[in-house]
């Protein structure tokens, strides 16, 4: 059985940044580790042994390591704020490779637009997130019908999505981090409109 200590996501999970897991186990596929939850990005100090949330994480993750390989294939995940981005590839330098998919949905940039931004030869897409999941954002991305695999279980049902998402090509155009920062919209509260 695979375990996180042979895979790609061991540095995170010793660092104490794999949280929140909905899957944290072995998918459908020999060998495969699948994550789903949240990555914490910057860690509050901590007084004592009190333990505190991260300041911000990226959340609602969906990832996947292969044993025995040093890169993730394949991430998608949220973040709050476009300018976050470069947290996100400092924590997750070195387990990222330039062929890979890395999917980014950010609440603060403008709903019709996505594009391509490249940080340390590693190439991320931006996609806009207003008020749905990351789940159901990729699902329909990668034109995955619910019903194809609502019998499956969580890890071959992330399976399946991750499979579709590694040969997905994207056609956004390519822009700086720091036009991409430029262009940010203020960060939307989410729960703003949200009946009490």
């Amino acid at each position: 059985m695979t375990t996180i200590d042979k895979t790609a996501l061991a540095r995170l999970d010793q660092d104490g940044r794999l949280f929140n897991a909905v899957l944290k186990g072995p998918t459908s596929h020999p060998g495969r580790f699948g994550f789903r939850g949240d990555i914490a990005l910057k860690f509050q100090p901590q007084i004592a042994d009190e333990k505190r949330p991260p300041d911000f994480s990226m959340e609602q993750v969906l990832t996947a390591a292969q044993e025995g390989e040093a890169t993730l294939p394949v991430l998608a995940g949220y973040i709050h704020s476009f300018a976050y981005l470069e947290t996100v590839a400092e924590v997750l330098g070195g387990l990222l490779r330039p062929d890979g998919r890395y999917f980014i949905f950010c609440n603060n940039i403008d709903l019709l637009t996505s594009y391509r931004v490249v940080i340390d030869n590693i190439t991320y897409m931006i996609l806009p997130c207003d008020e749905s999941t990351v789940w159901k954002e990729m699902m329909d991305l990668m034109g995955v019908d619910k019903n194809d695999i609502k019998k499956l279980d969580t890890g071959a049902k992330l399976d399946v999505v991750l499979d579709v998402a590694a040969r997905f090509d994207a056609t956004s155009p390519f822009i700086s981090f720091a036009e991409g920062v430029a262009r940010m919209e203020p960060v939307k509260n989410r729960n703003a409109n949200r009946p009490v």
